[in-house]
């Protein structure tokens, strides 16, 4: 098959990794695979190096695709897109993120591609954003589900939040989770104590995760607001913060004026084969984010044998599950956060007990060539019908 894949940004994120290991399984089944994408900028990464390293997928960078809301951009975006695909002549179209799900489905179902399939990483809307923004997203994503014959979502809850606001219909969805390399999660390549030496944390000191842009709705200010004055009075408990963003600044100074810089550890971006190294030298993750698809940095934590504590928002409670995998907290209860990082600190065997079954349950569900196959499967049902 020729597939081609759209997607709005290629900066370090869940969904764009889910889209690169897309991408490379199909060019490694024998399938024409080409990714068009917006331009990348800012301080959160970039896959675009990975991608193109692979060699077998053909990027196509388009100027007018980006995030935020611009008509003019949006409509010349739209033009390109269908200019790019009557050019390339795939057979099939996948769209990845809002801006690109809906620009792309309205220029290949215009063009008549005999498959379009959209993947829900996470829906636009949510209770944190503007009310008039909301309904246009949602009557966008009505729109154009009309315009493509499969969606794709990367957990449950994208699905029945979907046809919640009657975007699409029951048939059209499949739940096909996001696809991790589980083996670079199952055995990294880095020990523990070497990771730990490297960021300068010592050999007993108790770390708590965490891994996401440092950006609105990840909730980094809920954990220095739960656990604040845990850390100024406990030298041996510690933060590890991989990932940046446009926050850092911010963060940072709020870190210094509660006087525990020396309790909290930057690691920055790492690339993302570097992950596992990151989540070995942590006791727990916490991901207290405010919305989410299904959380990959959730699902990794899990598969390198960690504990979790996060928020019981969208899909992260498929995974996370109550006294058999990690602590699911509601949004900003700092009071429950506190109490679950201060018992999985007083107890290794609870945390090596909910990282054993973590493990066991996401190092088959979550293997990213079974994704690749549940697409290919996609796929064919579409063109055969």
């Amino acid at each position: 098959m020729r597939i081609m894949h759209i997607s709005t940004r290629l900066i370090l994120g869940g969904s764009q990794e889910n889209t690169i290991l897309s991408c490379e399984g199909q060019a490694e089944a024998g399938n024409e695979v080409s990714l068009v994408y917006g331009p990348i900028y800012g301080p959160e990464g970039s896959l675009r190096e990975r991608a193109e390293a692979h060699g077998g997928i053909d990027l196509i960078e388009t100027p007018n695709l980006v995030r935020e809301l611009a008509p003019m951009r949006d409509y010349r975006c739209y033009k390109d897109i269908k200019r790019l695909i009557r050019f390339w002549k795939p057979d099939v179209v996948h769209t990845h993120s809002s801006k690109a799900g809906i620009i792309g489905r309205a220029a290949a179902w215009n063009l008549h591609i005999p498959c379009v399939v959209h993947t829900i990483h996470g829906l636009p809307f949510h209770p944190y954003e503007k009310p008039w923004k909301n309904k246009i997203y949602i009557a966008s994503e009505r729109w154009a589900a009309k315009r493509c014959h499969r969606i794709a979502c990367v957990a449950d809850a994208m699905r029945d939040q979907a046809l919640a606001k009657n975007i699409g219909k029951q048939e059209q969805f499949s739940t096909i989770y996001s696809g991790m390399e589980v083996e670079t999660y199952l055995s990294p390549t880095r020990d523990r104590k070497a990771m730990r030496e490297e960021l300068g944390i010592e050999k007993d000191d108790f770390v708590i995760g965490t891994i996401s842009r440092l950006a609105e709705h990840k909730g980094h200010d809920d954990i220095l607001d739960a656990i604040g004055t845990e850390l100024l009075a406990n030298a041996t408990m510690k933060l590890l913060w991989v990932g940046d963003g446009w926050w850092r600044e911010r963060l940072e100074n709020r870190i210094s004026e509660m006087g525990i810089e020396k309790q909290v550890v930057f690691a920055g971006l790492v690339q993302p084969e570097t992950i596992a190294d990151y989540i070995g030298a942590m006791d727990v993750l916490v991901h207290p984010s405010y919305r989410e698809g299904l959380p990959r940095t959730v699902v990794q934590a899990m598969l390198g044998g960690k504990p979790v504590i996060a928020t019981n928002v969208d899909g992260t409670r498929e995974v996370c599950i109550p006294e058999r995998t990690g602590y699911l907290i509601e949004v900003g209860d700092h009071v429950a956060l506190r109490n679950a990082v201060l018992e999985l600190q007083a107890s290794p065997n609870k945390r090596a007990t909910l990282g054993a079954a973590g493990r066991s349950l996401c190092k088959e569900q979550f293997a990213a060539n079974k994704m690749v196959q549940d697409l290919d499967k996609l796929y064919r049902e579409v063109l055969v019908r």
